[in-house]
């Protein structure tokens, strides 16, 4: 225990910046405004948003943005929807689009999720939390479900803390082999929602055919259809490799 001392630190996350111009022009996209720059005699950066900051010094030499792991910082927020969103509509004023792949970009936002992350030029993961996330997840689902309801938890897990639509995808069709003949016709409908997001994310659109044909003949009511065309919003938000950003809200028929 320190003897005499305020508890009233503040704490400050310190990252490596590779390229001065594209961490600055990343960051003022986004709205921050750049308390401080400095490239002489070392680089030093300084930005602001709302009630945070980010400081940003030179990169050591070894330093590869494309393995993302430069550095990173965890932002709690009260919620994280209207973050996303702010951010996704000034990608969209400055360069026609939600960057969702490469570097930089921003990990797309599900309904009801508590978290997302950016990732800047550097290879830095800001990422944005919910004061009320659970403190603890079960990965492999959630222990309390069953068969193809455990699958879909497992993947909404995965995709949504893990950011790994590979081993997603993986569970899902898997799922659906193993449980999907005698399964609940909504977590049916969810497993084939999610395995039309994952294929999207992962540029084979042309796998989700069948799956959108099996979805359409599922019975739903009302609500439970409303379920299913959130996680179908989420397609809307990827762009295709052979063409302009997706435009829209799918629609199970």
């Amino acid at each position: 225990m320190i003897e005499n001392v305020m508890p009233n630190e503040t704490t400050i996350p310190l990252m490596p910046c590779v390229s001065v111009s594209e961490t600055l022009d990343f960051y003022r996209c986004l709205g921050f405004e750049v308390v401080h720059e400095q490239t002489r005699p070392y680089v030093y950066l300084a930005l602001s948003h709302r009630g945070f900051h980010l400081h940003f010094g030179t990169a050591p030499a070894q330093l590869d943005p494309v393995r993302e792991d430069g550095g990173g910082c965890l932002v709690m927020v009260d919620e994280v929807a209207p973050y996303h969103a702010a951010f996704t509509a000034a990608m969209r004023a400055t360069h026609g689009k939600v960057l969702t792949s490469g570097l930089p970009r921003i990990t797309r936002y599900r309904a009801g999720a508590s978290r997302f992350t950016l990732i800047d030029p550097s290879g830095n993961s800001i990422i944005f939390i919910q004061r009320d996330e659970p403190a603890t997840f079960e990965y492999g689902g959630s222990k309390s479900l069953r068969g193809l309801a455990r699958a879909v938890d497992n993947a909404r897990i995965l995709i949504e803390f893990k950011n790994d639509d590979q081993l997603a995808h993986r569970v899902l069709t898997t799922g659906l082999a193993r449980h999907g003949e005698n399964a609940d016709p909504l977590d049916k409908a969810k497993a084939l929602a999610m395995l039309i997001e994952t294929a999207t994310v992962l540029d084979r659109p042309e796998e989700t055919a069948p799956w959108r044909d099996l979805l359409a003949r599922i019975p739903l009511d009302a609500e439970q259809r409303g379920q299913v065309e959130a996680v179908l919003r989420n397609v809307a938000q990827v762009p295709l490799s052979a063409g302009p950003e997706a435009e829209g809200e799918e629609s199970v028929s």
